[in-house]
């Protein structure tokens, strides 16, 4: 019996890329490349054409971004598989293709193999998403989010920035002494930070204080 072949449609407006990737492609037994596309436009209108198994694309194209593929043929085709392969593979490009749909991502350094394997997934799990970086990703964003401030705490820190007691700063923020001592706990807590010295510290590493002024007489 013969076995059908991935049917590959690969997006890049650098025809070097295309025919690098397409060569990868087509030294694979299980796969073949049945055409190729220059920008976000052409990539539509060859998809209505062709209509490949799995579409591999660059994310900077000229007249847009591979996530305008990714969305539009989400949308109305979900059983394709939409791979995004980039040079920049940072949390937020690799979080912004999971959200449109992306069935993988995977950076333009990654061996050549990574690519051909993201294509076989998105051919058998077009709506699951893979990529290497994922897990790393998710832990930086859960850190992030556990750091995250209400505009209230972030005001309270940089009264205690400014070297503010609880008292001082429950008369400048109109709230009572208990209140802001409440504040003061959760962003300890936020922080994972047993004192003010702690908190300030770890605040400036994460960027939630561009610089601090302390007065030593505050503890």
């Amino acid at each position: 019996m013969t076995e059908v072949l991935t049917r590959v449609m690969l997006v890049d407006d650098h025809q070097l890329i295309r025919d690098g990737l397409g060569g990868v492609f087509d030294m694979q037994a299980d796969m073949t490349v049945v055409g190729t596309a220059a920008s976000v436009t052409e990539a539509l209108a060859r998809f209505a054409e062709l209509r490949p198994d799995v579409v591999v694309t660059d994310l900077q194209l000229q007249d847009g971004t591979g996530l305008d593929i990714v969305r539009a043929l989400r949308r109305d085709h979900g059983e394709v598989g939409l791979v995004v392969l980039t040079m920049h593979s940072g949390d937020d490009q690799i979080f912004a293709a999971m959200e449109a749909g992306a069935s993988g991502f995977v950076g333009k350094d990654a061996p050549s193999d990574e690519v051909v394997k993201a294509a076989r997934h998105a051919k058998v799990s077009p709506r699951s998403f893979v990529c290497a970086g994922l897990v790393g990703a998710m832990m930086r964003r859960g850190a992030a989010e556990s750091t995250r401030l209400t505009d209230r705490e972030h005001e309270v820190l940089t009264l205690l920035a400014d070297g503010l007691g609880a008292a001082a700063i429950g008369d400048k923020l109109y709230m009572s002494e208990s209140t802001a001592k409440s504040h003061i706990a959760k962003i300890y807590q936020k922080l994972g930070a047993s004192n003010r010295a702690q908190a300030l510290v770890t605040a400036m590493r994460v960027g939630l204080l561009s610089s601090v002024q302390r007065n030593p007489t505050q503890r």
